[in-house]
């Protein structure tokens, strides 16, 4: 078993950090013309400020910040200059982690395409020696050496941007921006574009500041629901409440969390939101977020007193299994299944649905805790490691192994139930070979993604996959206690195969299955003559 690899140990995911919840505005015309007005304005100032920022690249410190904060006052008001100035600052930060991802991409392609290279044609891989396969034919070979070239060309493009404290950001997305050139094939029409360009550029966000009224002073939400704005300087004569606020008509009200967060504001303590516009569907939302504070994790064993449920995540379906804390799945396998086309406020519906029976199932089954695949496709989506299997490729692209394991996290968090992490490696594979047919019954069939979810449950419990027992007793009795099926955790070799012996394996042998099952003479002990048959005795003569 050398060439497996080693597993990592299970934990407790942590907690969610932050929370977000939204609710839609239903605004009269002149509150969204209001609106509208002030998002453009400072959206303007935050464009602006992000060119700035961009300019001063790695020379960015805290006097020129102070110097851009106070300049976007005197044009605004200093509660949206902090705003501004924080988003610009939070926006290039996340440009250049990215940058550092897609410099470890280009590289991470560049050492694949020339291992492969180095490869003879046709060669196959070994694992062992961690040699890829090459290539198929010399065609395949020559473009990927053209876009081996082509890669380095690009890498060195990029690290040159990096070390020079370059990003390349774009203000409303660089897929709306692209679509502008390309409206036929988006569907769009410009003056729709144009509509939806304005409106992911506007800016009406403000962070909360624990200590003020409600949580935050420039965008402001009562217990009762009104909804206040602090006006921007030049834009104060547009204000009806005092102190150069504009209160909307439109009343807020959560329908998720809405006790956690009037609990937030009724204390004063700082919660953010960011107002928004769906041009497509022709309505407002305000989203509404806080942070949390940070809580311990539920140790494992406290987590899986009660079992666990088992959970293979697929592309189009979650197969789960319920666990005892002995590893062995109780009551019938379940299988929640979803959609992953369409729009993606589709995909998104279709997941929450999924997880949402999930959670009911675990509740309804007693258990505290769901334990999950620890996967990241990251690099798995690439076209060096699949080569041309571009099924596969696409459903690894589409697979949303981030959202699916925020979502569960969050939404088990509410629910009290623990959500435990467990390496991936080989238990489609195990589970397939040790529990598939064994549950198989004329009236159920087991597939291969509920194995896994044993499989899976079973090593969040810190069982061995394999079904294993130990031998029976002398006298084949219980007074020594239950028998158990679990190998210790220090047994070598307890995930492998177990070696066919050939014979029978109890001292109950069936008939006819033995070594001498042909020899009549050994089915009569009577006359069984003995193994060592020089020796035999006569009969006794009749004459003495």
């Amino acid at each position: 078993m050398g060439g497996l690899r080693e597993l990592v140990a299970s934990f407790v995911v942590p907690g969610p950090a932050g929370v977000a919840i939204r609710d839609r505005l239903r605004v009269s015309a002149a509150d969204a013309a209001v609106l509208t007005e002030v998002g453009t304005f400072l959206g303007s100032l935050a464009t602006g400020d992000l060119a700035e920022r961009s300019r001063q690249g790695l020379s960015h410190d805290a006097a020129s910040w102070a110097v851009c904060k106070r300049e976007l006052t005197g044009r605004s008001s200093a509660r949206w200059a902090g705003s501004i100035t924080k988003a610009t600052h939070d926006q290039w930060a996340l440009a250049r982690r990215g940058q550092a991802a897609h410099v470890g991409w280009l590289r991470g392609q560049i050492a694949s395409i020339e291992a492969r290279l180095a490869r003879p044609l046709g060669a196959k891989a070994n694992k062992r020696d961690g040699l890829p396969r090459g290539y198929t034919s010399r065609g395949e070979w020559h473009a990927k050496s053209r876009r081996l070239h082509a890669l380095k060309v690009r890498l060195v493009a990029v690290e040159a941007d990096r070390a020079a404290g370059r990003v390349h950001v774009v203000r409303g997305g660089k897929q709306l921006a692209h679509a502008r050139h390309h409206l036929a094939a988006a569907g769009l029409s410009e003056r729709t574009w144009r509509q939806q360009w304005q409106a992911e550029r506007m800016f009406l966000a403000a962070d909360g500041e624990s200590g003020k009224r409600f949580g935050n002073e420039t965008i402001r939400v009562t217990d009762t629901g009104q909804l206040s704005l602090k006006l921007p300087a030049p834009l104060a004569h547009l204000a009806n409440a005092p102190h150069g606020r504009y209160l909307l008509d439109a009343v807020v009200r959560f329908q998720y969390r809405d006790e956690e967060w009037r609990d937030r504001i009724t204390a004063h303590r700082a919660v953010a939101y960011r107002i928004h516009h769906d041009v497509a569907r022709g309505r407002w939302y305000v989203t509404a977020s806080w942070q949390r504070t940070a809580t311990p994790a539920l140790p494992l064993k406290a987590a899986l007193a009660r079992g666990v449920v088992g959970v293979d995540m697929n592309d189009d379906h979650l197969a789960a299994w319920q666990l005892d804390l002995h590893g062995n799945p109780v009551g019938e396998p379940q299988r929640y299944f979803y959609d992953l086309t369409g729009t993606a406020a589709h995909r998104d519906a279709q997941i929450r649905h999924a997880l949402s029976r999930l959670l009911h199932y675990t509740r309804r089954c007693g258990a505290a805790a769901i334990a999950i695949e620890n996967l990241d496709f990251t690099d798995g989506t690439s076209r060096e490691k699949h080569g041309r299997n571009k099924h596969f490729r696409r459903l690894l692209s589409r697979f949303p192994t981030a959202k699916l394991r925020a979502r569960l996290v969050s939404m088990a968090a509410e629910q009290d139930i623990a959500i435990v992490a467990v390496d991936p490696a080989y238990t489609s594979r195990w589970g397939a070979q040790h529990w598939q047919k064994p549950l198989t019954t004329p009236a159920r069939t087991v597939s291969r993604h509920d194995a896994a979810s044993i499989a899976i449950g079973r090593r969040a419990l810190g069982h061995p996959i394999r079904r294993r027992t130990t031998p029976p007793h002398r006298d084949q009795s219980d007074r020594r206690g239950h028998r158990t099926v679990q190998a210790a955790s220090g047994t070598r070799g307890r995930e492998e195969a177990r070696p066919h012996v050939p014979g029978p394996r109890t001292r109950c042998a069936p008939p006819d299955g033995g070594a001498k099952a042909g020899d009549q003479c050994a089915q009569h002990r009577s006359g069984h003559a003995a193994e060592h048959g020089l020796w035999q005795q006569d009969s006794l003569p009749l004459s003495l």
